[in-house]
């Protein structure tokens, strides 16, 4: 028996080896015909990469048989997408046009991982090292530079990320490539994840439920996580930031190694911060919060397989202000405060065949929230929601010009209290989804369409004595949905992109909504549930024109969404203790507006750069009363200057931003209106070496003439309590 086991073994690793491919190349400048060195060579299909050597070449090992897309892009270049097939007997040779255009990303969130620039939906990403640059305290506070997105902050901790007006569950959010379960129909709770270890953000604007299932009816934050090491090379990394306002401070320390198969990375964070302070000097007492973050990751690729492990824990404590008390720089967590733990492990395959892949992703996710009230040891409120979820596709083999892909969705989610209050009862929810999508492209235009079927059951357990407060009635109800879209993208005119998309999304109600019968102490208001609520469904139309030259970009986006059954909570006039009574209610709404545009690097100053982008949302329900927590209309302009080396100072750039938010007069029944304010920003860094150890430095200032104001998404604005003020963040990060 052994003996025929290792026969077999021995044929299997003999035709792993018989059939391992080699890919190599060259990549040159088009005009000058000189090689290319550090350029990115990616295919974005087998999420593998290199770059290139100082002469120019590059060599990727281990790639199956097959057709492929390669994608090249190096700053001051245009980005270039190179088909190839694998065995392929002779290098290519590729040649990139010199240009002043930002380099391109292959977008991940959506189905067929292309660039944006290919991309029938139009889908926004950031750097994170761009986006710590600016100087952000949170991740939360870093996605607001996206045109369109938005924070609900509740002091400088806490953030919700919101996209053209919608937030909450109605905005799903990717980590580590699966779907993010953490009570995220709260307000008074941040994302529980850290920006430490991730690459990327994209944000989809609009309804996603076609790749997403419920709950993306909104949008999409998805997080790339950061890549692993080069094959054959290892990499260490440490960083650390100082934030004046806050006297906080971040410390990262990263671990990459990488053989030819196996993958290997370990990343921790540590962040505390004090009670931030105002415009006005004053310090939002118990607005501190402490964050620890551990990730890790292993990997591995050979010819047939791709594995990706990950694994994130998320400790957070986090004080919830509520007014204006003792003025102190201490870090001591005070109660009330919350203390969250998060716990995402994921487990990403990718399985090739001759002319196809599946792909198959598992998460198990477990959220562990509990909040300590005035001198208690104990915590009032403790949940523990433990979430599996599953997203099993198959890519069809490519048929003409159709690329498509099938596949099932499904979740298993239960919810479980230990504390003396409840806040939702302890419940179960399951989901199933089945969908197909497919992508036609011809040389000047590209069609993408789909259609789904979804379906949830929520299950909740009975609790308390029936007309009394805390009373939670028994509910076991199914949702279904059928949802698609239908995008078109071409070419208008010459260097003018058009995108034109319609799609549905839904989603069924949460615990909250469904079951609420108590005070809930962060939002200081008695809530009531609707058990009878029905699922909100949507339809989003989208128009997006892309001007690109060599110099100047141009942009505009609109959309129109209209949304049936949309759940808000609304005030009765009644009090109960002293509590003022909300119910959950149902009403149809639309919200539109968009974003628009520039982005100008003259010719021939490539390095300097002039951004500006408008954003606008309206959001209402039928009978013409304004949502709740729509953002404001805001102007952001950026002047930025990079270079590649300046003296001894490589790498280095500096910006200074005006964003100017307009007053928000449209509010809701029991919303208060906001005046508009304009902050400034500014920061330079860049790179020094010290002993051949790269030294990155940055500084930046966030509203440097110390405006005292107040967002209107700050749940801290019915207390009269002021957003933070002037902050001042020095950064060092270096790599060896």
């Amino acid at each position: 028996m052994i003996k025929s086991f290792l026969s077999v073994l021995l044929l299997i690793v003999c035709a792993s080896v018989y059939s391992q491919n080699t890919i190599t190349g060259k990549l040159i400048d088009l005009e000058t015909k000189q090689p290319i060195i550090g350029a990115n060579v990616y295919v974005s299909k087998l999420e593998k990469g290199t770059i290139t050597n100082l002469d120019g070449d590059f060599k990727l090992s281990n790639i199956p048989d097959g057709e492929f897309k390669m994608v090249v892009s190096f700053i001051g270049y245009t980005t270039k997408t190179f088909s190839f097939s694998s065995p392929s007997g002779n290098p290519v040779i590729i040649e990139l046009q010199p240009s002043a255009i930002e380099m391109e990303e292959v977008i991940v969130s959506t189905p067929f991982h292309k660039l944006q620039s290919e991309n029938v939906v139009k889908v926004e990403r950031e750097s994170l090292d761009d986006l710590k640059k600016s100087g952000a305290v949170t991740l939360a506070e870093g996605i607001t530079q996206i045109a369109g997105v938005e924070s609900i902050t509740t002091g400088a901790g806490i953030g919700k990320p919101v996209i053209r007006g919608l937030s909450a569950n109605r905005v799903l959010v990717y980590a580590q490539g699966v779907r993010l379960e953490n009570q995220q129909f709260g307000d008074e709770h941040g994302l529980g994840v850290s920006a430490s270890g991730v690459e990327s953000v994209e944000v989809i604007k609009g309804p996603a439920s076609l790749l997403y299932g419920s709950d993306a009816l909104g949008g999409v934050l998805y997080l790339n996580p950061e890549k692993y090491a080069e094959s054959d090379s290892t990499s260490i990394d440490a960083s650390y930031n100082y934030f004046s306002n806050t006297v906080g401070s971040e410390a990262n320390l990263g671990l990459k190694t990488s053989g030819e198969n196996w993958r290997y990375l370990v990343r921790g964070n540590y962040a505390v911060h004090s009670d931030y302070e105002t415009g006005d000097g004053v310090r939002v007492t118990n607005s501190r919060f402490e964050e620890k973050d551990l990730k890790a990751g292993i990997g591995f690729q050979d010819t047939k397989y791709k594995g990706d492990f990950r694994y994130n824990y998320n400790n957070t404590n986090i004080g919830i202000p509520g007014e204006i008390g003792e003025q102190t720089t201490s870090k001591d967590i005070i109660y009330p405060y919350q203390k969250l733990d998060n716990h995402i492990v994921s487990l990403i395959n990718k399985i090739f065949l001759p002319e196809s892949s599946i792909d198959l992703k598992v998460g198990y996710l477990f959220n562990n929230r509990k909040e300590f009230e005035e001198e208690s040891p104990d915590p009032a409120l403790e949940m523990h929601l433990e979430t599996l979820n599953y997203d099993l596709k198959y890519n069809a083999p490519v048929w003409g010009n159709f690329e498509t892909i099938f596949g099932v969705q499904g979740l298993f989610q239960t919810n479980e209290n230990f504390g003396e209050e409840l806040l939702i009862p302890d419940a179960s929810i399951r989901d199933f989804g089945v969908l197909g999508t497919t992508h036609y492209h011809l040389e000047k235009i590209d069609i993408q369409g789909g259609f789904r079927f979804d379906t949830r059951n929520i299950t909740t357990q009975e609790n308390g004595t029936i007309g009394e407060p805390g009373y939670f009635q028994a509910i076991d109800r199914d949702f279904t949905s059928y949802n698609g879209s239908l995008g078109i993208k071409f070419d208008l005119f010459k260097n003018l992109t058009t995108r034109i998309n319609a799609a549905s999304g839904f989603r069924a109600p949460n615990l909250a909504e469904l079951s609420s019968n108590g005070v809930h102490e962060g939002t200081n208001r008695f809530e009531i549930g609707n058990a009878n609520l029905e699922n909100e469904e949507n339809i989003q139309l989208d128009l997006s024109l892309e001007y690109r030259s060599e110099h100047f970009e141009l942009f505009g986006n609109a959309f129109y969404n209209k949304i049936n059954q949309y759940i808000f909570i609304a005030p009765t006039n009644e009090l109960i203790g002293e509590s003022s009574v909300f119910v959950y209610t149902q009403d149809d709404a639309k919200l539109y507006g968009g974003e628009a545009g520039f982005h100008l690097h003259p010719h021939p100053i490539d390095w300097l750069h002039l951004e500006s982008s408008l954003a606008l949302v309206i959001g209402e329900k039928d009978n013409g009363k304004s949502l709740p927590f729509i953002p404001a209309t805001s102007i952001t302009n950026t002047l930025r200057t990079e270079f590649d080396s300046f003296k001894w100072f490589s790498n280095n750039y500096s910006f200074i931003t005006v964003k100017t938010t307009g007053s928000q007069n449209k509010i809701s029944d029991f919303e208060t209106s906001t005046s508009g304010y304009t902050l400034v920003s500014a920061g330079f860094g860049g790179t020094i070496m010290i002993e051949k150890v790269p030294l990155e430095i940055r500084i930046s200032g966030n509203n440097l003439f110390d405006k005292n104001y107040v967002s209107h998404l700050s749940r801290l604005k019915t207390d009269g309590i002021a957003n933070m003020g002037r902050n001042i963040s020095v950064g060092i990060q270096t790599k060896f």
